[in-house]
């Protein structure tokens, strides 16, 4: 009485975690018992398994079917067991060969009549089956995304009767075809925003080091429109970062016809999500739009509508770059090296500075809506730039602005010097360190005779110092100076005394820094 075996995966985050499906048949009275602390849906793969084989006339011996999924204190989730226990079921059963199916790992959810179903994870689990010596098996949709993981045999079947006739030999299954390059979505661009010049140049600033931005005006003023238009300003993944971005979409079952994400991702969160949805967990602790946009932007419009606890949860993944879902029986760790772009009106009316059409309450109203802010989360906001309304008259006269081509080129530049300073240990400015940041000396001086009348935390004084490497890198200037340090204080906003906004918002101008 022997043991049929197949290799399969559980996920923890973005790594799959071995697995390997046992099945033994004895003598007893006819059951189906599934053991190695399965969930619900890993349970009732017992009907699905039974009901596929039924389908192609084939029926469980009226003995006792073990299935164990070793490791058994370890947790098993979601439907994509399916096919493995299905495998090691027909191996057991002697329909298929047991040596050569231990040589593949599988994944896949079974339809009642066999056909195999497209699940979430298999680029990590194929990467993973590469590592072991595996080949992998998949369903056919799949087949492109498991290829990106390199040099492995995929098996990207349609159905479970393909596959018994392909391992007894009376049928050949063709490789999967090549998966191809993510499109990505349709970009919007920058020639149509229309003056606002000190907007465009922090955006700008914001996409060629990569910074955090958050934008204050009045509804209507462009912040919406200005935010939808830095993914189009953004440079390609390079490819490692595509590989990395692609499994935390796979795991989320967002990989769209396997294609490669090769555009940095970009989220736009409602603001009625919760802290799950934002940083990842429920039940199966999928990841959350902090993760989804790793290596991309996350655009929180409304920033202060959001659920106070939930921006306060954006804190940690700014600062790591990553986000630990914490639960009883594991830690579960998602990359979330995002950049963060927010707006929000100055206060709740949205009028606040606007005498003509304020609201009674002002300016208390604004101090009371801005305070959702907390200090610790503004000091991790790299540029902070107020958005006045263009009058009509003066909007339709205004010249279309510069093409995102041309922006585009002007930050891949900037970008590229980055990448040459930095090597590995920091893909942009935002990243960097305050040693590694290369200044003439007047304009350390002022950095840090700045930073202490403007009461900056040592947070601060870096994000003023990388934000000050970015525009230097813009201008192609291999030292920081002065005028750049002076620059990047005019986004950096403070309050004497204070960490949280209040009243209307005025970036403090190089002027006024200086004096």
């Amino acid at each position: 009485m022997s043991i049929a075996r197949v290799q399969s995966f559980a996920f923890a985050g973005i790594d799959a975690q071995p697995v390997e499906i046992q099945v033994q048949i004895s003598s007893g009275l006819p059951a189906f018992l599934m053991v190695g602390l399965p969930d619900k849906a890993v349970g009732e793969a017992r009907e699905r398994v039974r009901a596929a084989l039924t389908a192609m006339g084939l029926a469980l011996p009226p003995k006792r079917v073990l299935v164990n999924l070793a490791p058994a204190d370890m947790l098993k989730e979601g439907s994509h067991f399916d096919l493995p226990v299905a495998l090691a079921v027909l191996a057991a059963m002697d329909v298929l060969p047991r040596e050569e199916i231990a040589q593949f790992a599988a994944l896949g959810e079974l339809s009642l009549d066999g056909r195999i179903q497209p699940v979430a994870g298999v680029l990590p689990a194929a990467i993973a089956a590469q590592n072991r010596e595996l080949g992998l098996i998949c369903p056919e949709s799949q087949g492109p995304e498991a290829g990106w993981a390199g040099e492995l045999t995929v098996l990207a079947a349609p159905d479970l009767l393909c596959l018994i006739n392909h391992f007894r030999g009376t049928q050949v299954m063709s490789a999967p075809p090549e998966g191809m390059l993510g499109g990505g979505f349709k970009t919007l661009d920058l020639a149509d925003v229309r003056g606002m010049e000190t907007s465009r140049r922090a955006l700008e600033i914001a996409a060629a080091g990569g910074h955090n931005l958050l934008m204050i005006g009045p509804p209507g003023g462009g912040k919406s429109m200005l935010a939808a238009r830095l993914p189009g300003l953004l440079p390609d993944l390079r490819p490692r970062e595509a590989l990395e971005v692609s499994m935390v979409h796979s795991v989320a079952g967002l990989l769209e016809d396997g294609r490669l994400v090769t555009r940095p991702p970009f989220r736009e969160p409602h603001h009625s999500a919760s802290m799950a949805a934002i940083t990842g967990g429920g039940n199966r602790a999928k990841p959350g739009e902090v993760s989804l946009a790793h290596r991309g932007v996350l655009f929180m419009d409304e920033l202060p509508e959001f659920p106070r606890a939930t921006l306060e949860a954006l804190r940690q993944p700014l600062e790591a770059g990553h986000t630990t879902v914490a639960r009883a029986a594991a830690h579960i760790t998602y990359p979330a090296r995002f950049q963060l772009v927010a707006a929000m009106n100055p206060c709740r009316c949205g009028y606040l500075g606007d005498a003509s059409r304020e609201c009674g309450r002002a300016p208390r109203c604004g101090e009371d809506y801005q305070s959702k802010i907390s200090g610790p989360l503004l000091d991790r906001i790299d540029l902070i730039i107020e958005i006045s309304p263009i009058a009509p008259a003066e909007l339709s006269r205004a010249p279309a602005g510069e093409a995102s081509v041309i922006v585009a080129a002007r930050v891949a530049a900037a970008r590229q010097l980055q990448r040459e300073r930095y090597g590995e240990s920091a893909p942009s400015n935002a990243e960097a360190l305050a040693d590694q940041i290369e200044m003439a000396p007047e304009a350390r001086a002022l950095a840090e005779t700045a930073s202490t009348r403007l009461r900056l935390s040592a947070r601060g004084f870096t994000r003023i110092l990388r934000v000050g490497r970015t525009i230097a890198d813009l201008a192609k200037s291999e030292l920081v100076h002065r005028a750049h340090i002076l620059e990047a204080l005019a986004y950096r906003h403070r309050i004497p005394g204070r960490s949280t906004l209040a009243g209307p918002v005025h970036p403090p101008t190089a002027n006024r820094v200086s004096s």
